[in-house]
């Protein structure tokens, strides 16, 4: 299974792009041995539309385009399920077992995702209640899909 993160917005250089590229590079070693096929980041310009709903519409379109037809939509979004890792790798684990082709995690803008988008979700998931900045998100799903692998592997890196 390929997993790939769609993202409104590009990550400048600087320590939010070394800590995503840290752990995409962990993913990689780890991921291969366990049946995921690599990990992808597709970087979505953020729209210039002046309002909020537009906005949301163009990203929404964007992000749809770049998901392909057999694959599992994972919409990260603050009113989504608070799961701990170890669900999470559970769901990872399913799909790369039922020969999911692809997995998408969706990052939407400032604005956040459509609500199209969130109900095409498989899954959709928040990181607490707090409202968190789409790059950090990012960061901080780059890490648990890392922390994933290392639980599907039996890896010491992640103590319950």
């Amino acid at each position: 299974m390929r997993l790939v993160v769609v993202s409104i917005g590009r990550l400048k250089q600087g320590p939010e792009r070394e800590l995503a590229d840290r752990y995409r590079e962990r993913f990689g070693d780890i991921g291969r041995k366990l049946g995921f096929r690599g990990l992808d980041i597709q970087e979505i310009p953020e729209s210039r539309a002046r309002d909020a709903a537009s906005r949301i519409s163009e990203e929404a379109a964007a992000i749809s385009a770049a998901i392909p037809e057999i694959s599992v939509l994972v919409a990260l979004d603050e009113r989504g399920d608070n799961i701990d890792s170890a669900g999470f790798a559970r769901h990872l684990g399913r799909w790369r077992d039922e020969a999911v082709a692809n997995t998408i995690f969706a990052i939407g803008g400032a604005d956040g995702l459509s609500p199209d988008l969130r109900r095409r979700s498989k899954l959709c998931v928040a990181f607490g209640s707090a409202t968190w900045p789409h790059q950090m998100v990012r960061v901080m799903l780059l890490e648990q899909i890392y922390r994933a692998a290392t639980i599907l592997a039996g890896h010491p890196y992640h103590r319950a």
